[in-house]
């Protein structure tokens, strides 16, 4: 066997079958490029579901880990640390909010909002204990935990994970009339991806959620924003609610927040919603950790500088435009996306969205598929505009062929 071979064996062999990867073995990365194990060179259009929205090893980001290294990287929430107040600060500030839950990872950062809603329900709208409602939308993807399983309509998220909890309702996503219908007295909160992104990079009709934000007003009800993959500069903005001028009363935030270098996730309100918390009621033990908010840190301020998401529009113009030409092919059915990312539904006589994945890998280029005949492109921010139009000619190429 090959070195890749023999590692992907030993994992198969030792590691739990939860996910479906692409045959390739990474040993290094850098920018937009990606190394593996025999040597091989890879574009990378995935950029680790968005996690890696400024490129593997940024130097500005290293440079601010290695240096807390040196320092110190844990503390727990027993003890304050210096790097947590400037974080907090500064997210908050970058978000036009008050007040930061930091977790770790995604799903941690939905689950808090899910508990944060249900708990300014009680305390501050007045739901009667035990009723609290939250609608979400069809085809969402908030993550993997029990609790959020149970609103998900993805039967491989839920098949066999059972019994799920109770406390959701899911309405079509982009139905207004449908969202309507299902708010009442006792729902506290409606959260939405702004883009959905595991559902094949879905945006919902121009005017929804604005709509949304201004039922929820009305009706007492929390907005709450699933970011996770939409946010911190992927669509052009650094928030994807913003390109309709919507302001959630909550952010649920993780992935880029990171670097790319550790999970950092965190829940961003106003202090009406986030003070309901009481010391003891909800924590982590590495949740806002000083190595976590150092790397945040730098995140925020190549964030404020605003070349990021310029970045996302201009190369987003250029993959679109590109896009629409393979569309006019007629071997794709349908290209949807904003700002540098996009999903792409192959015509099923051309193949799957795994064969033409691992098609593109052959030539070079590494993304992954979703839902069946769909694929997903979402390179760092960081790319090259030559790398860029190369990735797109390989696409090109395996659709062709």
């Amino acid at each position: 066997m090959t070195t890749a071979e023999a590692l992907i064996a030993a994992a198969d062999a030792h590691s739990a079958h939860n996910y479906h990867p692409l045959p390739v073995v990474i040993a290094t990365a850098d920018g937009a490029w990606m190394t593996d194990v025999e040597g091989r060179r890879y574009l990378d259009f995935l950029a680790g579901y968005s996690a890696l929205n400024f490129g593997h090893g940024h130097p500005r980001l290293v440079a601010a880990a290695k240096a807390q290294l040196e320092r110190v990287t844990l503390t727990s929430r027993a003890f304050h640390h210096d790097r947590f107040a400037a974080f907090c600060t500064e997210l908050a500030e970058l978000c036009g909010m008050e007040m930061v839950l930091p977790m770790n990872t995604g799903v941690e950062a939905v689950e808090t909002a899910v508990k944060t809603a249900r708990k300014w329900g009680y305390r501050v709208k007045g739901v009667p204990g035990e009723m609290a409602k939250v609608v979400v939308a069809g085809g969402n993807f908030h993550g993997r935990t029990t609790t959020v399983i149970s609103f998900s309509t993805d039967p491989e998220a839920r098949a066999d994970f059972g019994p799920y909890t109770p406390g959701f309702e899911i309405v079509p996503y982009g139905d207004l009339t449908a969202m309507r219908a299902a708010l009442t007295e006792n729902t506290v909160a409606v959260l939405l991806e702004p883009i959905q992104g595991e559902s094949g990079v879905i945006v919902p009709p121009a005017g929804y959620l604005p709509a949304v934000r201004e039922l929820t007003r009305d009706r007492n009800v929390l907005f709450v924003a699933d970011e996770v993959q939409s946010g911190l500069g992927r669509t052009g903005r650094t928030f994807a609610c913003e390109h309709e001028g919507v302001v959630p009363d909550m952010y649920v935030l993780g992935k880029a927040l990171g670097g790319g270098v550790l999970p950092v996730s965190a829940v961003v309100s106003s202090a009406d919603v986030l003070g309901v918390f009481r010391p003891g009621e909800h924590g982590s033990t590495f949740g806002g950790n000083p190595l976590a908010c150092a790397v945040g840190l730098e995140v925020i301020a190549m964030l404020r500088t605003g070349e990021f998401q310029e970045r996302a529009v201009e190369l987003g113009e250029l993959l679109h435009r590109r896009l629409a030409e393979i569309a006019g092919s007629g071997r794709v059915t349908a290209v949807r996306g904003r700002g540098l990312w996009a999903g792409v539904d192959v015509d099923p006589g051309v193949g799957s969205g795994r064969v033409v994945s691992e098609r593109l890998m052959e030539r070079g280029v590494l993304l992954k598929d979703t839902h069946g005949s769909t694929v997903r492109i979402a390179p760092p921010l960081v790319v090259e505009e030559d790398d860029l139009e190369w990735g797109i000619e390989q696409l090109w190429g395996v659709l062709s062929a």
